[in-house]
């Protein structure tokens, strides 16, 4: 599947707006994509996801009937993961704990087919199987995500010239490792961590490329929004799983109570 939106991120009137799948599942990505976000970050990182599992995921959402873009977030920066995943077609990459140009640019290298870079070719979904490899290698730069996370006091620290990497279309502030690595874990309000957000979105606004960031609750969603991202995950399937659940059980202990209440007052 052919997107644009993540690529050109930066250029949207409005943020994107994604959701977060950790929930190994295709039936549960193509659940999400067909509420009509316009992406799904399939979460490889901190997840049992295998690469069957992912690739049947990457189905389901391009399956679903609105044109939902996918971006993997990887388990590590290693060639091999960078490769197998991009194998499988998402839409792109999220590579994790990136905390330097060098390495920014070696992801860049990995990802791309030589001359420019050191991708193998295989016979794969990206290339339809082999039936439009030439195709593939043609329009793969065009069309190819290539986003970083931004999620430690070095990364911050590297911000600029990270965003500053020829072939790097975003960054995403990871604001829970962030928060983490200031010492201000979940102080969402604290003056530096909000300091080191204001440098990350204007690294890459000053780069020309976009920037992400991930939230859960609704006032998340309000203040990251208002933070100037360019696309925002705006939760995490097993989080709505938990609320959905937690609120039915609540309601459900509310009326035995109150049934409860009414029998004691017949009596």
């Amino acid at each position: 599947m052919v997107h644009q939106r993540l690529k050109h991120a930066n250029n949207a009137n409005t943020p994107l707006i994604g959701s977060w799948a950790a929930i190994p599942s295709p039936a549960t990505a193509e659940l999400l994509a067909g509420l009509g976000y316009d992406f799904v970050a399939l979460d490889a990182e901190h997840t049992p996801m295998s690469y069957e599992t992912m690739e049947n995921m990457l189905r389901a959402v391009d399956a679903a009937p609105y044109e939902t873009e996918t971006i993997v977030r990887v388990p590590d920066d290693d060639p091999t993961t960078l490769k197998r995943t991009l194998d499988l077609d998402p839409t792109g990459i999220l590579v994790p704990m990136v905390e330097t140009a060098d390495q920014a640019a070696a992801i860049v290298e990995a990802t791309q087919y030589p001359p420019g870079g050191r991708r193998g070719l295989g016979i794969t979904r990206a290339s339809e199987y082999g039936l439009s490899i030439n195709n593939h290698i043609k329009s793969v730069e065009e069309t190819l995500v290539r986003h970083v996370q931004l999620e430690s006091v070095p990364a911050i620290e590297n911000a600029t010239e990270i965003a500053a990497v020829d072939g790097i279309d975003g960054v995403f502030v990871g604001p829970v490792d962030l928060s983490m690595s200031m010492d201000c874990f979940g102080e969402w309000e604290d003056e530096a961590f909000l300091d080191a957000v204001t440098h990350a979105v204007e690294a890459a606004h000053n780069a020309g490329i976009a920037i992400g960031t991930l939230a859960t609750t609704a006032d998340q969603r309000a203040a990251r929004i208002e933070w100037g991202v360019d696309y925002l995950a705006a939760s995490v399937d097993l989080t709505h799983l938990a609320d959905g659940a937690a609120e039915a059980l609540d309601h459900c202990l509310a009326l035995s109570d109150r049934e409860n209440k009414i029998e004691s007052t017949d009596r």
